[in-house]
């Protein structure tokens, strides 16, 4: 059995316990109501989950761009460059350890409790570990490549787009799942927090009236964003794949051509 099949049937089975426990009486469903009472709660309400999941989608895509897109441009800079890494590296890597949601009421304070508030919080919530991937990444780089650069004249603007960042892909993949998904999660924490709108004000605020169906109803629009998410990036991750498996092909090819160019004709 492959092991595809085999994460479909725990799938699979995970889904039959969901619906057959609460119903057999086995959970109660206050603390986990049956799949289909909470696949009929979203729908009931789904004009009101299409509006939250709208406004939480719109967050997720400028955090993620600030935090993903600023954290693989400043994570590049800093691991290419021997001073700035020894000088922000360990600061950063010392504030990764602190728990940010203690910030949250601080930009709510700066920004108050509209979409500005949560977007900043989200942003720097997933900025830091795509910064510490990419930097890490970065100085696993050949530095034979970044001599070749050099010596026929790159910028550091082109060495940045053109050899650093495509050769620390898989690392940048690696730090861009952790820090997208970790904007998810500060969005919707923050909207838990202090916020009128988006998923997770729903959750908070069915939470408070103890429907479990609609909490669940939003916790599922949750992870189906997270699984798009995750998507996603293994799309990026196969098309990586293929660009550096021809590139190694070109190179190697290359190789062969150049020794045979250097034997004497007969």
């Amino acid at each position: 059995m492959s092991a595809a099949t085999l994460r479909r049937l725990i799938v699979i089975g995970l889904i039959v316990l969901w619906e057959i426990l609460p119903r057999a009486g086995f959970i109660p469903e206050l603390f986990l109501p049956s799949l289909s009472s909470t696949l009929a709660a979203g729908w009931n309400e789904a004009g009101e989950y299409g509006h939250a999941l709208a406004v939480t989608l719109y967050e997720v895509a400028i955090s993620m761009a600030f935090a993903c897109g600023g954290g693989i441009l400043l994570g590049a800079i800093v691991g290419s460059l021997p001073r700035p890494r020894i000088l922000i590296m360990p600061m950063v890597s010392s504030l990764y350890a602190v728990p940010l949601v203690i910030l949250y009421p601080v930009f709510t304070v700066w920004l108050g409790i509209g979409s500005e508030s949560k977007i900043a919080f989200a942003s720097i919530y997933g900025f830091l570990p795509t910064m510490l991937a990419t930097a890490a990444g970065i100085q696993t780089i050949d530095p034979q490549l970044l001599l070749a650069a050099r010596s026929m004249g790159a910028t550091l603007s082109q060495r940045l787009v053109r050899v650093i960042i495509p050769a620390a892909i898989p690392t940048v993949l690696s730090g861009l799942r952790v820090g997208g998904a970790l904007v998810i999660v500060g969005v919707v924490v923050s909207e838990m927090l202090i916020s009128s709108a988006g998923i997770g004000y729903l959750i908070s605020r069915y939470r408070t009236i103890l429907d479990s169906p609609h909490v669940f109803a939003g916790v599922l629009l949750v992870l189906a964003m997270a699984i798009a998410f995750n998507a996603a990036i293994k799309w990026i991750e196969r098309k990586a794949a293929i660009w550096q498996t021809g590139t190694r092909a070109g190179q190697d090819s290359a190789g062969e051509v150049a020794p045979a160019a250097l034997q004497p004709a007969t």
